[in-house]
């Protein structure tokens, strides 16, 4: 097969496995297996999908469509934000995380990163895989690159929406509180920016990170990303 046409095989399967969650199959495949085997089907099944298409987009031959280097600053300027919402998504406590349901139960009012969004994994991806799309300037780029990004953009869309089905008021009360887009509820006056409730451990965690990718980058990725 063509390399071109492999890794859009590759990324559609990638992403029709994911959509998979949206859908009625879901709850079939859980019913079938439980829970806790649906999970890890499904987490096997990402993982072995991701590592199809990150093989074949190292497959794909360079086809440019623009050149992509005077993009690259803008990369160097918002992949710090990108590290930072990864990192503070990880570390909090996020209702619209797997199996974070409960935390609705216990949680008050939404704090720190989730004032910001109530998405900052997803988010995090989305920005990562923008900046990296705009960058590279080819076609397996645009495909690769773009798939995350889709993929990322949508899940936040579909975990609302699943969500709101399958919890009901007490999700109807948190998204009330807080946005999908980043800000969005604290330009709206529906909530406001608390920076001591994220705090500087976490911020300095995510710029550190980045920095240390920064320089593995060539090393990793067999590119410099200035």
């Amino acid at each position: 097969m063509d390399p071109m046409a492999l890794l859009a095989l590759a990324t559609f399967v990638f992403l029709a496995t994911h959509f998979v969650s949206s859908t009625p199959l879901r709850s079939g495949l859980a019913g079938l297996l439980g829970d806790n085997g649906y999970l890890g089907l499904y987490s096997a099944v990402s993982l072995a999908t991701l590592g199809w298409m990150i093989w074949a987009y190292t497959k794909a031959p360079f086809e440019r469509l623009w050149v992509g280097d005077e993009f690259k600053v803008w990369a160097l300027v918002l992949m710090p934000v990108s590290l930072v919402f990864l990192v503070c998504g990880l570390l909090s406590r996020n209702p619209s995380a797997v199996r974070q349901e409960s935390a609705l139960r216990s949680m008050g009012e939404p704090r720190g990163i989730l004032r910001v969004t109530r998405h900052p994994v997803q988010w995090a991806i989305a920005l990562w895989a923008l900046v990296h799309l705009i960058a590279r300037g080819d076609a397996a780029s645009v495909i690769f690159f773009g798939g995350l990004l889709l993929l990322s953009l949508s899940g936040t869309v579909l975990i609302d929406a699943r969500k709101d089905r399958t919890i009901g008021v007490d999700w109807k009360r948190f998204a009330a509180a807080t946005s999908n887009i980043p800000f969005a509820a604290i330009i709206q006056g529906r909530n406001q920016f608390r920076f001591d409730e994220i705090g500087w451990v976490k911020v300095l965690a995510g710029l550190a990170l980045y920095f240390v990718l920064v320089f593995l980058h060539p090393y990793l990725f067999g590119a410099r990303p200035y």
